[in-house]
């Protein structure tokens, strides 16, 4: 996945436009889908999804993939939201909302309200996670770091992101390869053997990544690592003129959307 991700930032079709006016875009548009109402937050989904697949060329079906896996974190906090938990009321003190489960003293129930609540909220979560998949699809992770530097995050945590990030290419590979060789020994058939193959499998890789620590290490040391990683510096990229006017007046629309919808609940 972290591969399909980096290969995709690196040869998509907006990848030689200004990083700055990438990160501005999405920053912008990611505030917009927070405060802005239902109608706004479903605009903004479907506008940065053209922005996405069909200007960055990135693959729809891996789009909706990505879209899928972060969309599981708000399904899973679905009965939290949904679900209330109250004694068995009286007739005059009645819940209002539809029963699901009712105990012998207990009784599980969901409020309309909720209801609404778990739908402007699912609408918000997948507009905003549009619009960081939008930067992390359509921008190479060094000029994001170049971003970061330029808003003055300090060099420290540049330099353990950089670090951690060159980490996790290591470690899927480690991964992959011992997972594929237990398989070729016979491991993880059946559910005993793919816990015990598991738990090998995570007490082995923690081994062979502090191995790969230690060979990073060395290897910065022969290069003359003096506690810093000096990166390339940032290089201004072009704006295309139909990207730039497009971004401001689309979002200058649904900024007037959002206020105008504001306007006639006052």
């Amino acid at each position: 996945m972290i591969r399909q991700i980096d290969s995709f930032s690196y040869s998509n079709k907006l990848q030689n436009v200004s990083p700055l006016w990438k990160s501005g875009f999405a920053a912008v548009l990611f505030l917009l889908s927070y405060v802005s109402p239902p109608l706004v937050q479903a605009a903004i989904f479907g506008w940065i999804s053209v922005w996405i697949v069909v200007y960055a060329k990135i693959s729809f079906k891996f789009y909706l993939r990505l879209l899928r896996m972060s969309y599981l974190f708000y399904v899973a906090s679905l009965p939290a939201l949904l679900a209330e938990i109250q004694a068995t009321p009286s007739a005059a003190h009645s819940p209002g909302g539809t029963i699901l489960v009712a105990a012998s003293h207990w009784i599980i129930y969901v409020r309309p309200s909720g209801a609404a609540f778990a739908g402007t909220l699912g609408l918000r979560v997948i507009a905003c996670s549009s619009c960081l998949l939008f930067l992390i699809l359509t921008t190479p992770f060094s000029q994001l770091l170049q971003i970061l530097n330029i808003l003055r995050i300090p060099t420290l945590v540049l330099q353990l992101m950089l670090i951690m990030y060159r980490f996790l290419f290591l470690l899927t590979d480690t991964a992959t390869d011992m997972y594929t060789a237990q398989r070729a020994r016979g491991g993880h058939y059946g559910f005993r053997n793919k816990l015990a193959d598991t738990s090998v499998l995570i007490a082995r890789l923690f081994v062979k990544t502090m191995q790969q620590h230690k060979n990073l290490s060395y290897g910065l040391t022969a290069r003359g690592f003096i506690d810093e990683i000096r990166m390339a510096p940032y290089e201004a990229a072009p704006i295309p003129p139909r990207y730039y006017w497009e971004s401001l007046i689309g979002g200058l629309l649904l900024a007037g959307l959002s206020i105008w919808l504001y306007g006639r609940k006052l």
